[in-house]
């Protein structure tokens, strides 16, 4: 990606060595998106949401408010720089697109961790992988994440982890728009786990989508995407289909259980949103098939 001369973010908190994490790892490093598979089986057995199991949502519908000191991150720090500027140019394109539609974007906070960290939204943990705390609009990211998907999914390169901070921020899209609070809304009414599993892969999908339409409005204005790189997030997106996950963690697969989405519509929403660059385009909740 050609982000040499783009501009970092000030909406970066780096939490790393601060003495708030030690969080559950494997083999000394963060289990990062491999931990979905584990999220997937514990939900599969329990019957816990893995919203719930994840501490998106806590039990008692309560949010945990503490406040953890954050600093900026050193300037020769390679990935948090990178990272920092992935977040600028999200922060770019949707204050672009939010005012062309006469809406104002509140731009979200990310903040760097190791192990864990707490969040409004309960503790959090790199066995989540990246993930967006709706009640205090801020993406959280252990970087060891980045590791693990280059080793166990074998997706590499600057656009595949540009494609992951993309789709939190299309998390933080939804918050403001009001669409997740409605779904969150539905879930909970919902007559079985898999109608409110139904309505997570939609959710998900759309934020895949919505991380494409970022890529389309930052390359058209200012032609960071390097020939080849779209496809590093299409294997990404591939990578961490639910489909997938699910036949590398026990061998088959169960649909009703999916809350993301198969490897097949997590590309095909990520490329909706990359070829159109149109928000519009990425209503999930208006398709009967996804």
């Amino acid at each position: 990606m050609r982000l040499d001369d783009e501009r970092e973010s000030e909406n970066i908190g780096d939490r790393r060595g601060d003495g708030a994490g030690g969080g559950f790892r494997i083999g000394g490093g963060g289990l990062g998106i491999g931990g979905i598979l584990l999220v997937l089986v514990v939900s599969y057995f329990t019957g816990f949401s893995p919203s719930t199991l994840l501490g998106l949502v806590p039990d008692n519908g309560q949010s945990t408010t503490q406040s953890v000191a954050s600093h900026k991150p050193a300037a020769n720090d390679e990935m948090a720089t990178f990272v920092s500027k992935v977040l600028a140019d999200t922060e770019d394109t949707w204050q672009q697109i939010f005012r062309e539609s006469g809406r104002q974007y509140h731009d979200p906070k990310l903040v760097l961790f190791t192990g864990s960290t707490p969040t409004a939204c309960g503790t959090g943990s790199a066995a989540m992988g990246p993930f967006y705390c709706a009640l205090d609009q801020k993406v959280y990211i252990d970087l060891a994440f980045y590791q693990d998907l280059k080793d166990r999914f074998q997706a590499p390169g600057d656009f595949a982890e540009a494609y992951v901070i993309a789709h939190e921020v299309g998390h933080h899209v939804q918050n403001l728009l009001g669409i997740s609070g409605k779904v969150h809304a539905a879930q909970e009414h919902a007559a079985s786990e898999a109608q409110a599993n139904a309505l997570s892969v939609r959710l998900e999908l759309q934020a895949d989508c919505f991380a494409g339409v970022w890529g389309n409005h930052a390359d058209k204005m200012r032609h960071i995407i390097e020939p080849g790189e779209i496809q590093e997030a299409l294997t990404a997106a591939s990578a961490i289909g639910d489909d997938r996950l699910q036949q590398q963690s026990r061998g088959y697969v169960t649909p009703e259980t999916f809350t993301h989405g198969t490897s097949e519509q997590r590309v095909k929403w990520f490329t909706r949103g990359i070829e159109t660059g149109d928000p519009k385009q990425c209503n999930t909740f208006g398709k009967q098939s996804l």
